[in-house]
């Protein structure tokens, strides 16, 4: 299939107020406040502005390291009863944390520091920007009297240019806002913050250091909040989008639907449920899709993910006349090395604002979310693809139980692991073999589900479970982890003790990084190995609540997994598991010989 087709592009999440996380279809503009308290008020700040402005969008805990640009800012955002401040133990992971924490509530934030901060978070943002996470990232600046003197400040590569950090940044965000001086700080501000929620993407924010205690007109104590207007549908492109679609798919015989992960941005994954429900076509999930459609529908057949999707799925969806992808990331891990066996002219693609029908037409200006509303009255009930699939479809088995004393096999681990997921779980998948073994869970109703597949940066998953737990406390997070990405941030689960977090770390040591190994293999894919519980129980130095234990055998998981669901409920849970460096999914050794054979391409001739 030609993988040019749903390409990463600008999502468009809507709104209807600054008091919750962004809806599908909106877009935000910004009014101007007035002022309604003396300018001897503390709120009448820049810093009193921020917070109250992240508190409005839905943020209560706001990630951040210190340092001597942003101390100030960050005693304004203390002061702010509706905000939590989380010190993180860097950067990245503070990046990473606001990461998962949007995942859950819609937006998330970060505070760093001047250039030594901020090129530490950038890599935490870059991955935000390819997951489509509105994120606010907030850098304490240098003081307004430093800009235009040629001097040189400390925290900086020793030049007298002041912009190193925002070039960086202008890559990786939406918008860009240099607040160094208070005349235009509110109306840069707020247009940052609300093209986040618009876009969908981060922001960079950087705020002089000698600010944020000065009051100001512009900053009342009870501003105005943004108004947002909705962005519409263009109504006869939707019109024209939907004939044409209907007209495509009423004419297939064995048609399917395949949710992608731009629903989330589009805010559609209630209107893709009831598409299906409307035409009875079977559903399957793109890989970074788990999760935001039920897997209880009484029609979903599980992921599509080429030559490792789950059993008989690739089979309904690869064999159908017609497919409807809604808001898919088609790229090299999520082809399997470009190796998909679709044909463009049986596709449609929809994106968060676009549709396009096989070799046919374009419609532009289109929602998502009015478009899947306005097919499901057009199609017609059509469940063929689906019967196909039930008449073909065998139960899973379940692995062979391990014999006494006989090393922990890692499908065995799973196996334990699906027994524990409910509607209160959530589950976080880091970077490695843990994306196909988690593939495989069979999510219950209102079961989180994360993982970064976009970016793909080992370590993210520390600092997003910090994230997730925090911004979702009614669910107890199930983080499964590799100890190669867990060397990379294992820091921050110091923050997650401090925090009373009650996750579930379920540790994997294999000796490396064996999802490079399946890849290409080499001496330098083996780590050294560490005393992983030890790690954790000196991290934890006998305050707060933390229970670790490490486990070889089958009947010692049982009893580790019963203590941590039963008896230690409300500590964090720190369980390393033992296994074999070779012990991988069969999913892996498929993916990864051919990702590296697209790796491997020789050059075109010139």
């Amino acid at each position: 299939m030609d993988t040019g087709i749903g390409v990463l592009d600008t999502s468009h999440p809507t709104t209807t107020d600054l008091g919750g996380p962004p809806s599908n279809g909106v877009v935000s503009t910004v009014q101007s406040s007035t002022v309604t308290t003396p300018l001897n008020s503390a709120h009448s700040t820049l810093g009193g502005h921020i917070a109250r402005r992240l508190v409005q969008i839905g943020v209560s805990d706001v990630f951040s390291v210190p340092g001597d640009f942003n101390l100030t800012l960050l005693d304004h955002l203390i002061a702010e009863p509706g905000l939590n401040l989380v010190g993180c133990c860097n950067e990245l992971n503070a990046g990473y944390a606001a990461d998962g924490y949007a995942r859950s509530r819609g937006v998330g934030a970060c505070v760093v520091t001047f250039t030594v901060g901020g090129l530490s978070v950038l890599n935490a943002i870059a991955g935000a920007y390819s997951e489509n996470l509105p994120l606010i990232c907030i850098v304490g600046g240098p003081n307004s009297n430093d800009y235009g003197t040629n001097r040189i400040l400390h925290h900086t590569i020793g030049l007298p240019d002041f912009s190193q950090e925002l070039r960086c940044f202008q890559a990786v965000t939406c918008f860009q806002a240099v607040v160094n001086n208070l005349e235009d700080a509110h109306e840069l501000i707020d247009t940052a913050i609300s093209t986040a929620l618009k876009e969908s993407k981060p922001v960079y924010i950087s705020i002089s250091c000698n600010l944020p205690a000065i009051p100001h007109p512009t900053f009342s104590h009870e501003p105005v909040q943004f108004s947002l207007s909705p962005k519409l549908s263009n109504s006869l492109g939707l019109e024209a989008a939907v004939e044409a679609t209907a007209e495509f798919l009423n004419k297939a015989v064995k048609p399917v639907l395949v949710a992608g992960p731009k629903l989330r941005v589009a805010k559609a994954c209630e209107s893709f449920v009831e598409l299906a429900n409307a035409c009875g076509y079977p559903i399957a999930v793109m890989p970074s899709a788990k999760g935001l459609v039920p897997e209880d529908h009484p029609h979903f057949i599980g992921t599509y993910w080429g030559a490792v999707s789950t059993a008989f799925c690739s089979e309904i969806v690869e064999s159908a006349d017609a497919y409807l992808f809604a808001g898919p990331i088609f790229n090299d891990y999520s082809s399997v090395g470009y190796s998909l066996l679709l044909k463009k002219e049986k596709a449609i693609i929809l994106q968060p604002d676009r549709v396009v029908i096989a070799n046919g037409p374009s419609f532009g200006c289109v929602l998502m979310k009015d478009f899947l509303i306005a097919l499901a009255k057009k199609l017609k009930k059509n469940t063929t693809a689906y019967e196909n699939y039930h008449r073909i479809y065998v139960p899973e088995g379940h692995p062979l139980k391990c014999e006494p004393n006989e090393p922990l096999r890692v499908n065995v681990l799973f196996d334990h692991i699906q027994r524990i997921l409910s509607s209160d779980s959530a589950v976080i998948a880091e970077t490695g073999d843990s994306w196909f073994n988690c593939q495989k869970l069979k999510l219950p109703k209102g079961c989180g589900y994360e993982f970064q597949m976009q970016y793909g940066s080992i370590g993210w998953s520390v600092g997003a479970t910090l994230g997730y737990a925090q911004a979702a406390q009614d669910k107890r997070v199930i983080a499964c982890i590799g100890d190669g990405s867990f060397q990379v941030t294992a820091q921050d689960v110091s923050t997650m003790i401090r925090c009373g977090q009650k996750t579930i770390i379920f540790l994997i040591n294999n000796g490396g990084y064996t999802i490079e190994v399946e890849i290409h293999d080499g001496p330098y894919n083996v780590i050294k190995n560490w005393n992983y519980t030890g790690l954790i129980d000196a991290i934890h130095n006998g305050e707060g609540n933390c229970w670790t234990t490490k486990v070889h055998f089958e009947e010692e998981l049982i009893e580790a997994i019963e203590t941590a669901t039963i008896v230690k409920k409300d500590s964090l849970c720190f369980i390393e598991v033992i296994v074999h460096k070779d012990d991988t999914s069969k999913e892996l050794l498929e993916w990864g010989s051919r990702v590296s054979a697209a790796n491997s391409r020789p050059p075109n001739p010139q």
